[in-house]
């Protein structure tokens, strides 16, 4: 066939263009199709030799179309392309074959064609928010919100466009309806599956249970919802089974390992929360499911397994609930090759809506990094070969039973024990030369030295690794043909393949002076023995381009919405830091949503005109314990306090314990128990304060009478010596930038933002917020943490003055 039948002029030109430049050899192009069938738009992804070329298909979504050529001129598809061609078929994709002059083409797989997409009704949808609207019908005492209209008729035109939507929707807007209403619509009319991630459990929850229900009733809507976990959280019944066959009489978790064999025969989905207690982490890391370990269809409890019914549940879903960090695990694998219309850690989805967008960047910056310690190392080494009271175990053992015992499997206990000692050697010899609390950031600068000192004992572990794989590798090579796929030899490749993985690691950390587009640094944890432990990462150094390319560029909709996008009514900071600053002018729209909430009248802002800079720290420590204690007892309790230390929340601690006691005010502290269990006895017990840093900033909801009153002690800049974010402030310095006014300020003004909002979580909600930083009104900077906050009632008064106004705005 002529192809010009099927390729435009322009198309042709520029193939032939592409494969000159390639010197005649193979190239792969993607395409896209007009409506007259004829690939209107091709983009070169790969090139190789003059039979073959890397299968790569950037970003390809149905009724598209891969192309590449055949040097030799015959244009009879290969088994390999033939291979492809079914591959990407099955996901709607065409595959064409031409010439080298493309004059000449063979159809090997037409596309199919792009389904007619029909648009939402934009004044239809919005009605159902009116006054007399739908919603007023479920809701007796339902109080229309224009914000909340105005931003669902902006997430319609996202749908109905093709749009990345960027909104600032303040507290009580009510988002998660404003997105879920057209979610819905548009899964049930355009038979479309959309994605929504959040950025904690709470919200998670709170659409599962309560928004997203509502929803179905109130459009009468057959399209079902499905909250996706990651597969960490259930359990695998092989590797339980094995953990019953391997286990000792005497072993200490003996009960918890009853309780669990019970509690698998008769739960519905498998998953951590469906237990009734939580199982002790070492053990539920033994027997959870895990990607590398898993041998699929060929498992024998493959019908029964419990991820694999969740994954049936997720095909079946019209709309997925799940959080950031899953969202990017997906997202990772489609960009490096599972394409995007292939089922990866999701099911494939065309249209994606962010809440708590907010922490977008940050969730991608922990997944897009890579990272290593021993615990990890001793985990998968422990799945080959480990020695317990009823004697040895592991895989190793059992391949050896397959292929039988040879010189090399006697050493291979030996390897694993230098493979665990050379890795504690790299940690202690980490900690000896590199005295560092928290965090370490590994500098390229020769001056620096920091990480010299690790290189050599980092080597002699990845080698150590690598000898291990080379040896494990060659006996694999013995198994017989028909045992080639059996669960043993599967479950060894999938670990071998962790271990090249670390040892990959390894050779880009010990080269870290030549990647200046990475983060080489360290963190140290305390185990809960009180022990010290590394963690070695590499971090990317901007994720922008990542994001971009992830999720603006690919999905036809992306909707990002939060109480905390704007700084100063500007989404720069945001757009710069997730890469939405790469979507064209033409595709991008932005809105910003206030708060219908009276914070004019229900919210007293306090700030001590005497209250020193955090700088001067004994000045600051004089004046302001008192100044929360006196806050506190004024207040009764109900009381939250924000800290951006432990250190500082624990002096405060101390300071408060007996006083508090004696006026009969129950005090909590972050650490005390876990967060859940500490917010639900802070919302139960009025009378009472929780004094908390890091995550009680934001996703803490507590409505009502238990919170009258927040106290932010400092204003939540970042340490400036964490090492992430001290190499992003390098890099945007030695480009000439203010790192202060481009990073430090915008990103500290946004968690400012979120833990004002802890105060009104309701319509009826009313009190006061003491700021404790004096920099928010002796720096110029401070106007803009100002300016960031609705309009509220405002005290600047000595501390005297100040909580006589406090007392009289809260009992008036």
């Amino acid at each position: 066939m002529l192809s010009e039948r099927r390729l435009t002029a322009e198309v042709r030109l520029k193939m032939a263009e592409d494969v000159a430049d390639a010197e005649g050899n193979e190239v792969l192009w993607w395409g896209k199709m007009d409506e007259d069938g004829r690939v209107c738009r091709a983009e070169a992804a790969a090139r190789g030799d003059e039979s073959s070329v890397p299968a790569l298909f950037p970003h390809m979504t149905r009724g598209d179309v891969v192309i590449h050529n055949h040097p030799s001129g015959f244009l009879t598809p290969s088994p390999a392309d033939l291979n492809v061609a079914t591959n990407l078929g099955n996901q709607g994709i065409g595959s064409f074959i031409v010439d080298n002059e493309v004059r000449r083409i063979y159809i090997v797989a037409e596309p199919v064609k792009a389904r007619e997409l029909q648009p939402l009704d934009r004044e239809g949808v919005g009605a159902f928010l009116e006054p007399e609207g739908e919603l007023s019908r479920f809701l007796p005492n339902y109080e229309p919100r224009e914000p909340q209209i105005e931003l669902l008729k902006q997430i319609v035109d996202g749908f109905n466009l093709g749009k990345v939507v960027a909104a600032e929707a303040g507290t009580g807007v009510g988002k998660s309806f404003a997105y879920l209403l057209p979610a819905f619509m548009w899964a049930e009319k355009n038979k479309e599956r959309i994605v929504v991630s959040t950025g904690t459990i709470n919200l998670q929850q709170q659409l599962m249970d309560k928004d997203i229900p509502l929803v179905q009733r109130l459009l009468g809507s057959s399209v079902k919802a499905v909250l996706v976990k990651g597969r960490r959280n259930y359990l695998c019944l092989k590797r339980f089974e094995e953990e019953l066959e391997e286990g000792s009489l005497f072993r200490e978790d003996k009960d918890e390992i009853n309780l669990i064999k019970e509690w698998a025969e008769t739960t519905s989905d498998g998953s951590l929360s469906d237990l009734s207690f939580k199982p002790k982490g070492e053990l539920w890391n033994k027997i959870n499911s895990e990607a590398d370990l898993c041998t699929g269809v060929r498992c024998r409890h493959h019908e029964t397994c419990f991820v694999m019914q969740a994954r049936r549940e997720a095909s079946a879903a019209g709309i997925l609930v799940v959080n950031h960090h899953l969202l990017f695990a997906d997202l990772s694998l489609r960009v490096g090759g599972f394409g995007f219309e292939a089922f990866a850690v999701l099911p494939p989805f065309q249209r994606v809506i962010f809440d708590e967008a907010h922490n977008m960047e940050k969730s991608a910056t922990s997944f897009f990094s890579q990272s290593f310690n021993r615990f990890s190392c001793t985990r998968y080494l422990n799945r080959l070969y480990r020695k317990s009271r009823k004697g040895a175990a592991g895989l190793i053992l059992k391949l050896e039973a397959i292929v039988g015992t040879n010189e090399e499997f006697l050493a291979l206990p030996g390897m694993i024990d230098e493979i665990q000692s050379k890795a504690v050697l790299l940690e202690e010899t980490t900690m000896a030369m590199n005295p560092f609390r928290g965090s370490l950031w590994i500098s390229g600068a020769p001056s620096q030295g920091v990480g010299f000192g690790i290189l050599e004992p980092m080597l002699t572990l990845q080698k150590a690794i690598l000898d291990l794989v080379g040896t494990v590798s060659r006996q694999l090579k013995q198994v017989p043909e028909d045992q080639e796929e059996g669960d043993v030899p599967l479950e060894i490749r999938s670990l071998m393949t962790r271990f090249d993985n670390m040892a990959a690691f390894f050779e880009v950390f010990r080269a870290y002076r030549e990647h200046n587009e990475k983060i080489f640094w360290l963190n140290k944890g305390r185990l809960p023995d009180g022990k010290e432990f590394v963690t070695y990462y590499v971090t990317p150094l901007d994720i922008s381009p990542l994001m971009y390319e992830a999720v603006f560029e690919p999905f036809d909709s992306v909707i990002c919405t939060s109480a905390t996008l704007a700084v100063d009514r500007n989404f720069s900071y945001w757009m710069n830091r997730t890469g939405a600053s790469l979507v064209p002018d033409e595709r991008l729209i932005k809105g910003i949503y206030d708060s219908p909430f009276n914070y004019r009248d229900q919210v007293l802002l306090a700030i001590p005109a005497e209250v020193p800079l955090p700088s001067e720290q004994d000045a600051w420590i004089a004046c302001s314990l008192p100044l929360i204690k006196e806050a506190i007892l004024l207040a009764e309790g109900r009381t939250l306090v924000l800290f951006t230390s432990y250190e500082l929340l624990r002096q405060v601690h101390e300071y408060l314990v007996f006083d508090l006691e004696r006026a009969g005010i129950t005090l909590f502290a972050q650490g005390d128990d876990d967060r859940g269990r500490l917010l639900e006895h802070f919302k139960t017990e009025v009378s009472s304060v929780l004094l908390a840093t890091d995550s009680f900033w934001e996703g803490v909801d507590v409505p009502g009478d238990s919170l009258r009153q927040l106290i932010i002690c400092r204003l939540p800049f970042r340490v400036p010596t964490e090492p992430v974010l001290k190499a992003r402030v390098e890099a945007l310095e030695s480009r000439g930038g203010n790192a202060f006014m481009e990073i430090s300020l915008p990103e500290a003004i946004m968690r400012f933002k979120q833990g004002f909002g802890r105060l009104m979580r309701s319509k009826s909600d009313s009190g006061v917020v003491l700021v404790l930083d004096g920099r928010i009104i002796k720096k110029n900077y401070g106007r803009f943490f100002l300016s960031s906050l609705p309009e509220t009632q405002r005290s600047v008064k000595h501390s005297k003055d100040l909580l006589m106004d406090m007392e009289e705005f809260l009992y008036r």
